[in-house]
């Protein structure tokens, strides 16, 4: 009996461990349920700013990132003209822009920044993206991306 306590700690440990991705520490995944108070504002925040740039394929109307919101990189790569060109792309490949569903939060412990990821939903079936939002220790979005769907991190 103790034996199996003692793996089942072992492996308790094991899961728990830190893992590198491309050279940056990662904890592990973190679900709605076991975020603190700043995290849940986070999580709100980097859903409306994601939501914000792929809803603006829809209605062409971008409201800037203020100097609150993001960090002067994030804002510098936010232009009408580089959100237009994603958009074209997206509307004839996945359709009009419908939501996006929170799945995960992976914390950067590295470089302290919190990544949060979502599923874009598109009219389209084959619609298969994702959407992260980076946020920094100062509550503002350090990095949007997206890429194709995979079920983990990568």
């Amino acid at each position: 009996m103790k034996k199996v306590i003692i793996i089942c700690c072992l492996l308790a440990f094991i899961g728990c461990k830190t893992k590198t991705v491309n050279g940056k520490k990662m904890g592990k995944s973190i679900e709605p349920t076991e975020m603190n108070a700043e995290e849940v504002t986070q999580k709100a925040k980097a859903y409306e700013l994601g939501k914000r740039i792929l809803t603006t394929c829809n209605n062409v109307k971008f409201k800037p990132f203020t100097q609150s919101e993001a960090t002067d990189k994030v804002i510098a790569k936010s232009t009408p003209e580089n959100i237009k060109q994603i958009c074209v792309k997206y509307n004839l490949k996945y359709g009009i822009f419908k939501d996006l569903e929170f799945v995960e939060m992976i914390p950067n412990k590295t470089d302290n920044t919190n990544i949060f990821r979502f599923k874009a939903q598109f009219e389209y079936a084959k619609a298969n993206k994702e959407l992260r939002v980076t946020m920094n220790s100062e509550n503002k979005a350090s990095a949007i991306t997206t890429k194709n769907w995979k079920d983990e991190y990568e």
